[in-house]
């Protein structure tokens, strides 16, 4: 059974580990402001010198995620502990397919994920050997539809996902994600590699967790919380997050077996 954890805090828990993760968008922020809270509990962690990442599915590299974290008013300090999806992405990239042509499907601001092979960079899907999605166009940003049909005749090309999230809440607005699209790609036979949350290569990477006691927190049972089943973590569920409603009108022990995903812990904010 899920336990609540609104009255006690984060704080009657943290001494059982060694290493927490920690979700970006819907837990620390809600990709316009804030929250205070969380905010302070970052404080609180530092203070008592506990290990903990900021890992966020952001389809860019660590350092375009911090520039607009600082942009938000967070503290350098806690900026440092942030580790992206993209940035597990882009090393596996510069790794494995730096020299091979790729398409891109994502909006412009996600341009700086392959700056350094940008000439390899093609704007047909005949001369490119692999598919890079990061998002959706902008013009696009709602019509799945649209991605089915630009992808149908090349489900036989690999598609890299830097983001696995569906959706993301922008403040009251919600909006799709790099996920969705990949979804529609492997629903139609083509083969995705996915980085990010749930997937245990953005884990590995952020920090050295082997033989490490961790705690998972995020808003989402589909990356944060799957993740941390699948690995075998302990896991905080953020129910004021993109299950909101669901979580009100169903509770957290239903809706996470529609999800097959069980958090341990629940609080509707992060908190100390």
């Amino acid at each position: 059974m899920t336990k609540n954890l609104d009255a006690d805090g984060l704080k009657s828990i943290v001494s059982d580990y060694d290493i927490l993760y920690i979700d970006l968008w819907g837990v620390v922020h809600n990709g316009i402001k804030l929250h205070e809270g969380a905010i302070g509990v970052l404080s609180k962690l530092s203070e008592i010198k506990k290990n903990y990442v900021l890992l966020t599915n952001a389809p860019r590299p660590n350092e375009t995620v911090k520039k607009f974290l600082e942009k938000l008013g967070m503290k350098s300090e806690q900026i440092n502990h942030v580790y992206t999806s993209g940035q597990a992405a882009l090393n596996y990239l510069k790794k494995n397919l730096n020299d091979k042509d790729f398409f891109h499907i994502g909006p412009p601001r996600d341009f700086d994920l392959f700056l350094s092979f940008k000439n390899n960079k093609k704007e047909n899907l005949d001369e490119s050997e692999y598919i890079l999605c990061t998002g959706l166009y902008d013009d696009k940003s709602d019509d799945l539809n649209f991605y089915k049909d630009l992808l149908e005749k090349y489900i036989h090309k690999k598609m890299i996902c830097t983001n696995p999230d569906l959706i993301v809440d922008r403040g009251n607005k919600r909006e799709l994600c790099a996920g969705s699209v990949a979804m529609v790609f492997e629903k139609m036979g083509g083969k995705v590699i996915y980085f990010g949350k749930p997937y245990p290569e953005v884990y590995n990477q952020a920090i050295n967790n082997k033989d490490k006691k961790i705690l998972c927190i995020g808003d989402n049972l589909n990356t944060d919380i799957k993740g941390a089943n699948l690995q075998n973590f302990d896991s905080l569920i953020i129910s004021d997050g993109i299950h909101k409603t669901e979580i009100e009108n169903s509770g957290i022990e239903k809706v996470s077996k529609m999800y097959e995903s069980i958090p341990n812990y629940i609080q509707s904010k992060l908190t100390w």
